[in-house]
């Protein structure tokens, strides 16, 4: 699988440059790198377009659902990563598995959340600067070679190499896909769309909780052979998406500001065709744009710390917020299962099910009315229901009233509005920024809510845990309400409202010339 991942990855990317073409230079290029070459323009010029206007005004069809599966899947197999993980730790430690540690465990999921994090810095710096297709297709291949490799390690250091990469391609998706999403999809579909693409982590931790009841289970497979299978579904799905996304353009949004207008008047007009119209955009709305090649980091710390420093606050507050309210009680959701519950290890899975329910529902549910009611109003209110509801369930978890199956369905209860504030924190920091910085600035906001809620979080709740007191687990719960419920006062006083508007009203971009 590996080495025909490897030639379906050579194969694809042979056909983009790995840097956008300098004018008058001129190459044997093909797709739209050869629309720009035959264009002609030079960085710096101010080009006219109605190119945004065109995008907002199509009608949910079938182009935006095949955007919707192929680019969609990343966080189903983030979902199923992270599941599939913690869900086989223990047999990992098994000597007729690779005999690890308990600190060589521990060290490996540190390995995934470090190679996300700096995979999100490295592949969103590539993806503003070098396109949006390249990098998701890049991206996914390296998360697809990384986790079937991870299949096939052969000690614990080969498995803490693979999962750092294996972060890392998750890492740089997250940034590639969100980027993409937000150019392609109209402007009024826009909220939920992304609410119901990131809400379906919880479709992949399904996917990984059946896996792993069925590829650790003795009766139906060897378990030193079932891990290394369960390893391979991601690759085995991300194998089928890596095909899929051949059809998809690159962003027309990135193409008019980096000296491709032709290029990107053609993605349009051939997306218009899935539609069976041709222009669509009214008269007076079209933008002039000064147009580059790429934007200097100096410029991306301006618009993120200096420009829009209020919004930074907002972002930083909503991902933090939301990180450490899910790591801290989902990474350790099984410990207090086993500790506090005696619930068997292999039945954990069985809990995780519902658990990933009402996660899912709640974005399906809720996400039109984050395009209808509105972003402030509808982030602010799930966050601080989630907030409430957590404080409920604390306060009745201290007092040992939750059995394992109440306590299971408090859980969906509170996570149904939890879910749907989390996506919606990706949503306010992939569009309240401008076009040119949008997958570092996700890239950064995704860093520090990893690096809180992978690290702090379940930190924090594993002390806790060890006490074996339910009053010390109840004082983590608290936090983590009490950081919801600010988040939502924060959203309240500062955020953005951009439900059903342009991404270039939300945040005017930085080659914008008046």
């Amino acid at each position: 699988m590996v080495s025909y991942a490897g030639d379906v990855f050579s194969r694809l990317v042979s056909n983009f440059p790995l840097a956008s073409p300098r004018p008058p230079r001129n190459r044997a290029l093909d797709g739209v790198a050869a629309a720009h070459a035959q264009s002609g323009s030079p960085w710096g010029a101010i080009v006219e377009t109605d190119i945004p206007a065109r995008l907002d005004a199509l009608p949910f069809g079938r182009f935006h659902l095949s955007v919707i599966v192929a680019l969609g899947i990343s966080w189903i197999l983030d979902g199923l990563e992270v599941t599939l993980a913690g869900a086989l730790s223990g047999e990992l430690k098994d000597n007729a598995a690779l005999g690890l540690s308990n600190a060589q465990v521990g060290l490996a999921g540190s390995s995934y959340l470090a190679g996300a994090v700096l995979g999100a810095f490295f592949f969103g710096w590539l993806t503003d600067r070098l396109g949006r297709k390249k990098l998701f297709t890049i991206t996914l291949a390296v998360y697809l070679l990384a986790t079937a490799a991870t299949g096939l390690s052969w000690d614990a250091w080969s498995f803490v190499l693979f999962r750092f990469l294996t972060g890392a391609g998750i890492g740089g998706e997250y940034t590639a896909i969100n980027s993409t999403i937000q150019e392609l999809i109209p402007a009024r579909f826009r909220g939920w769309t992304d609410l119901l693409i990131n809400g379906s982590f919880w479709v992949g931790a399904a996917i990984g909780a059946c896996g792993s009841l069925v590829l650790l289970d003795p009766s139906v497979i060897d378990p030193a052979i079932g891990w290394r299978l369960a390893f391979l579904i991601g690759a085995t799905i991300g194998l089928m998406i890596l095909v899929m996304r051949i059809w998809i353009p690159e962003s027309p949004r990135w193409l008019v500001t980096h000296g491709m207008p032709q290029a990107a008047d053609t993605v349009v007009r051939g997306i218009e065709a899935h539609f069976g119209r041709s222009r669509v955009a009214a008269a007076g709305q079209k933008l002039r744009l000064r147009m580059r090649d790429h934007t200097p980091l100096a410029e991306v710390t301006r618009a993120l710390f200096v420009t829009y420093r209020q919004r930074t606050l907002v972002g930083l507050s909503l991902m933090t917020a939301q990180a450490f309210f899910y790591n801290a009680i989902f990474f350790t959701y099984a410990l207090i299962l086993t500790d506090f519950y005696h619930t068997p290890a292999n039945q954990v899975g069985w809990y995780i099910l519902p658990f990933a329910a009402g996660n899912v529902l709640g974005p399906i549910l809720l996400g039109h009315l984050f395009d209808t009611i509105g972003r402030k109003v509808m982030i602010a209110s799930t966050y601080a229901l989630s907030g409430i509801l957590l404080t409920i369930t604390a306060d009745l978890f201290s007092h040992d009233l939750l059995s394992a199956q109440t306590l299971t369905i408090a859980w969906m209860g509170v996570f149904f509005f939890a879910s749907a504030a989390a996506s919606s924190a990706y949503l306010t920091v992939s569009e309240t920024f401008p076009l040119e910085i949008r997958a570092l600035a996700i890239a950064f906001f995704y860093a520090v809510g990893t690096g809180v809620g992978g690290i702090v979080g379940p930190l924090l709740f594993g002390i806790l845990i060890n006490t074996g007191s339910r009053g010390s687990v109840a004082i983590g719960y608290y936090v983590g309400a009490a950081l919801m419920i600010g988040a939502a006062l924060v959203e309240a006083l500062w955020g953005v409202a951009a439900e059903r508007k342009p991404l270039e009203q939300v945040a005017r971009p930085l080659a914008f010339v008046d």
